[in-house]
């Protein structure tokens, strides 16, 4: 029930809050926490470790497929023009022989947008029957 001041004419309440509950509740707690800190161990957290790498990675073969559908290989910037039979063939002897252990040299396959789909499938067909492992896409990011 709430204090009633009896000074004056009339009884009026006192609308106050009492804080000392509140402060001795905050207390209890801030020792608690004080007296528990110490006691909480940090974990430990064990890190996979990662060797160095033997090189740089190898750069990509690039297999381009122009708009009169002709193919072009290119490796170090020379490019080498074949039929679609032999593109398997020739991407294997262009692959330089890698170490035991390592991935082989990536194929990217860029072709003309204006070309038939059929044609780029055909290709990485051509490259998956030859056994090139690593063949990509490659495509031009834009706002249009």
């Amino acid at each position: 029930m709430p204090a009633v001041n009896s000074r004056g004419r009339g009884r009026r309440t006192i609308s106050e809050i009492n804080m000392v509950p509140f402060i001795d509740v905050m207390l209890v707690l801030l020792i608690i926490f004080m007296v528990t800190a110490p006691l909480i161990t940090p974990s430990v957290i064990a890190l996979p470790r990662v060797g160095k790498a033997p090189g740089q990675p190898p750069k990509p073969i690039e297999v381009l497929i122009d708009k009169n559908k002709v193919i072009q290989i290119k490796t170090d910037g020379t490019p080498v023009t074949t039929q679609l039979s032999e593109v398997g063939n020739t991407v294997k002897r262009l692959q330089p022989a890698v170490p035991q252990g390592e991935q082989p040299s990536p194929v990217v396959i860029s072709a003309d947008k204006s070309i038939p789909y059929e044609t780029v499938v055909d290709v990485m067909d051509a490259l998956q029957r030859a056994g090139v492992l690593r063949v990509g896409l490659s495509v031009q990011s834009g706002k249009k």
